[in-house]
């Protein structure tokens, strides 16, 4: 039980260090370009969020899979396989909460007042300077946010995992996978419990961190 607790905080913590600056780099471009088809950019990245995650497993199973779109040239030219591997899990982790660390990024920047970047402009900072200076302190708290949000949802990922990562022990198995795995033994029910009791207790923690940084962030904008 405690492997399976481990490995799945393993999966969740390297997919929300990589998905938070994709995230806010992704988002600030947004944010701060209008372009054609960009509703269709915007709709694609957060599909996640509506789509049954088993379609997005499959989907992933379709692009990187040993015989998909990318992952038929990956294995075929450099030997890399990618589904029902750690680094699937990963993947599917990062995939399914990627909305949400974005849509916290995208909150705080709505809320920040444009005209300090532009100050910053006319002194003649630069954009990467003044991100870094000006707006990456500014919308922290979204970063915040955004990665609680991304690291529990993570963590309960279940239907893009099983079906792109399966549901190999030691290697692939988080927690969720565990507990409908000891249901379908019976006399597991009480290791399930167990890791049931650990879901919740996660979960709760991160909605009230997140909520302790909301408050600090809508005090923090209204302040600006």
């Amino acid at each position: 039980m405690i492997s399976t607790v481990l490995l799945s905080l393993k999966f969740a913590a390297i997919a929300t260090a990589v998905n938070i600056p994709a995230a806010a780099a992704v988002q600030y471009f947004l944010s701060n370009h209008d372009f054609r088809g960009k509703f269709l950019v915007d709709g694609i990245i957060n599909l996640p969020l509506v789509m049954p995650p088993v379609t997005t497993g499959y989907l992933l199973l379709i692009i990187l899979g040993r015989k998909g779109l990318i992952g038929s040239l990956l294995y075929s030219v450099f030997g890399i396989r990618i589904a029902f591997t750690p680094a699937a899990a990963v993947i599917a982790a990062m995939v399914v909460s990627f909305p949400l660390i974005i849509r916290s990024i995208k909150v705080s920047l709505e809320m920040m007042d444009k005209r300090l970047e532009d100050a910053a402009l006319t002194l003649g900072a630069g954009r990467f300077s003044v991100f870094m200076r000006v707006t990456l302190p500014i919308i922290l708290p979204g970063l915040i946010n955004g990665a609680i949000l991304g690291f529990a949802r993570s963590l309960g990922e279940f239907g893009a995992t099983v079906t792109f990562a399966g549901n190999i022990e030691g290697e692939t198995r988080t927690i969720p996978l565990s507990v409908y795995s000891y249901l379908q033994v019976p006399g597991k029910e009480k290791e399930a419990a167990g890791l049931v009791v650990i879901s919740i207790f996660i979960s709760l923690a991160a909605m009230l961190l997140s909520s302790i940084v909301n408050k600090k962030r809508d005090k923090y904008g209204s302040a600006v």
